[in-house]
C-alpha cells in the first residue's frame, strides 16, 4: 500500500515539475460592449509582469476607456477616470512609477495589439497603468509606399508589417 501511495506521490510530483508552463499570459477585459482577451508578449517581460500585477490588484476595475479615436486606438488605465465628471480632462493619472522601455523591432502595431502609453520622455519609459489597444485600418501597398516616402523618410516596412497592415490592419503612426 505504501508503495502505491509513494508511486502516486512521485508521479504527481513529476507531472508538476515537468508540466509545460503556458507560453503566454492572457488577461480578459470585460466591458459593457463585450469581452476582450489579450495576449501579453514574453518579449516585453517588464510590461507584461506590471500589467498582470495591476490586473491581480483589481487596479483597472471600473476604469473608463477615456480616449477613443476611430481607426487609431482606444486608451484606458487612468485611475482618475473611475469617478470622472463629464468633460473632465483625463490621461495624466497613474502610479508614481514608469516601466523601462522594451521596444522590440519585431513587434509592431497591428490591429488588436496592446501597448503601453508614454509621453515624449527621452528614456521612452512607459506609463505604469495607461495602455491602448490599436484599432487601425487596412492599408494598400501603395498607401504603405507613400508612408515610407513621406512620413518615414525612406525607412521601409518589413514584410511582416506589410502583410499585417494590408490584411488585418493596424497603425504605423506609433513610431519609436
Amino acid at each position: 500500500m505504501k508503495r502505491i501511495i509513494l508511486s502516486a506521490f512521485f508521479c504527481a510530483l513529476s507531472i508538476t515539475l515537468f508540466a509545460a508552463k503556458p507560453a503566454f499570459k492572457y488577461v480578459r477585459i470585460q466591458t459593457d460592449k463585450g469581452t476582450v482577451v489579450l495576449k501579453l508578449y514574453n518579449e516585453t517581460p517588464k510590461h507584461r509582469d506590471n500589467f498582470v500585477k495591476l490586473v491581480k490588484e483589481n487596479y483597472f476595475d471600473s476604469l473608463l476607456f477615456h480616449r477613443v479615436i476611430n481607426n487609431f486606438m482606444i486608451q484606458g488605465g487612468d485611475p482618475d477616470s473611475k469617478n470622472a465628471k463629464p468633460g473632465q480632462q483625463l490621461g495624466e493619472g497613474g502610479p508614481n512609477y514608469t516601466v523601462p522601455s522594451e521596444i522590440q523591432s519585431g513587434l509592431f502595431h497591428k490591429k488588436g495589439t496592446l501597448g503601453a502609453a508614454r509621453d515624449d520622455n527621452p528614456a521612452k519609459a512607459s506609463s505604469a497603468s495607461q495602455f491602448y489597444i490599436v484599432q487601425g485600418k487596412k492599408f494598400t501597398n501603395a498607401g504603405l509606399d507613400s508612408l515610407e516616402t513621406m512620413r518615414m523618410k525612406g525607412v521601409k516596412f518589413t514584410e511582416a508589417q506589410r502583410t499585417a497592415y494590408t490584411t488585418v490592419g493596424g497603425n504605423s503612426a506609433f513610431r519609436w
